[in-house]
């Protein structure tokens, strides 16, 4: 008898447009079936305004995926991103008595106490990131079972999301017939797609730049010590670029993919870019170099953002892995040259790896996002197969 299939399913719900991923867990790797974007509504500065707009682009990005894959799916693990979310450390600790062997019960009772944070009435938690344990007052271990102690603490990092959001979110994918298998922090999603394990050792931070939010992770080793939601996005850049030239924001969207740069000084001075202009007024026109001022100076206040996020917990200038930059914003000439001078330290454009069959045309930073949800699907599903498979083991045994 043939094994059922297992499919693996990333849904990035974006306020600009909406990303679906179909891929296929064979033999332990994941290879890509399926894959669809659509216009996005009814959200408003990252948060949803008409859930019913926003489920019909799901289901619309889903049929047109299940065409391109060939089969029907039924789950999805959904990325949640924007203001909703917020990232926090905490602590949890336990005393053991008397100086013993430290447990797996142990370990999990003093995460449980890492997880009793006191959360707002309208905060739940998203997801919690172990970061190292504290055995006697002795930091930076990874696994302290076996090992002989008095006291046991950990050290977390957890993200938090607005219950109403959460909502509204899993309301509209439910209404697009899709079962939510888990929501997730986008910013993982993407650090989880463009970004090996063995890479995050010394210190590495991905920013997913979206077109009405932006998601900062940051890594040093296997511990997350940042989660965070940065207030620039792409649409700032494009409101910018609308009020300094008088144009609408369509019009200074065209503009800003057409013309656009971070870096000023790469602009030449002799193009020149001609404004849509009502017709009864003379042509309106503004140099590439005049642009480019305009873009760089909201470029360099994003990084400055990130940097100032990143001193908070003691990462500013320990990026040796370099940051990676993720999303549709992260397209934009010249970026990746305003992150390095701003960061000091290599930046490069985070792209998905490790999905067999990845289309060449899917080579992008705007994908690693919903990349990175259908792997974080397959390992839930892997690890759940596992389990099974353990647990029938071990009812052999005793039987």
């Amino acid at each position: 008898m043939a094994a059922k299939p297992i499919y693996a399913v990333g849904l990035d719900a974006g306020s600009r447009r909406t990303r679906i991923v179909i891929c296929g867990l064979e033999r332990g790797r994941l290879r890509f079936l399926g894959g669809s974007v659509a216009e996005s509504e009814g959200w408003l500065k990252g948060r949803i305004t008409d859930q019913q707009a926003v489920a019909t682009c799901v289901l619309a990005a889903l049929r047109e995926a299940e065409a391109a894959a060939g089969i029907s799916v039924e789950s999805a693990v959904v990325g949640m991103g924007g203001p909703a979310i917020r990232g926090n450390s905490s602590r949890g600790f336990m005393e053991l008595e008397y100086v013993r062997e430290i447990e797996q019960r142990d370990v999990i009772r003093v995460l449980d106490r890492a997880m009793r944070v006191q959360l707002h009435e309208d905060r739940m938690l998203l997801q919690v990131f172990p970061q190292d344990f504290v055995v006697d007052d002795h930091p930076g271990h990874r696994d302290p079972r076996k090992m002989m102690a008095s006291r046991l603490e950990l050290n977390t990092h957890i993200v938090t999301a607005s219950v109403q959001e959460h909502k509204s979110l899993v309301g509209a994918v439910n209404q697009a017939h899709l079962v939510v298998e888990e929501t997730v922090f986008e910013g993982l999603a993407a650090c989880h797609a463009a970004v090996q394990p063995e890479d995050r050792r010394e210190g590495i931070a991905v920013l997913d730049i979206g077109a009405q939010s932006s998601e900062l992770v940051a890594y040093y080793g296997d511990a997350m010590h940042l989660a965070a939601t940065i207030p620039i996005c792409g649409d700032h850049v494009t409101r910018d670029l609308a009020q300094v030239l008088c144009l609408t924001f369509e019009e200074a969207e065209l503009v800003k993919m057409e013309f656009g740069c971070a870096v000023a000084a790469a602009c030449a001075e002799n193009v020149i870019v001609e404004l849509p202009t009502p017709e009864n007024r003379p042509q309106r026109h503004a140099s590439g170099r005049q642009v480019g001022e305009i873009i760089e100076w909201r470029a360099r206040e994003l990084f400055q953002f990130v940097r100032s996020e990143l001193a908070r917990v003691n990462m500013d200038r320990a990026l040796i892995g370099g940051v990676f930059l993720t999303g549709a914003g992260a397209r934009l000439p010249g970026l990746c040259d305003v992150a390095e001078r701003e960061l000091q330290c290599q930046a490069r454009y985070g792209l998905a790896v490790g999905i067999r069959d990845w289309p060449e045309a899917m080579k992008d930073p705007e994908w690693s996002t919903a990349a990175g949800l259908a792997m974080y699907s397959a390992s839930m599903k892997e690890q759940a197969a596992h389990q099974r498979e353990t647990a029938g083991w071990i009812g052999k045994i005793l039987r």
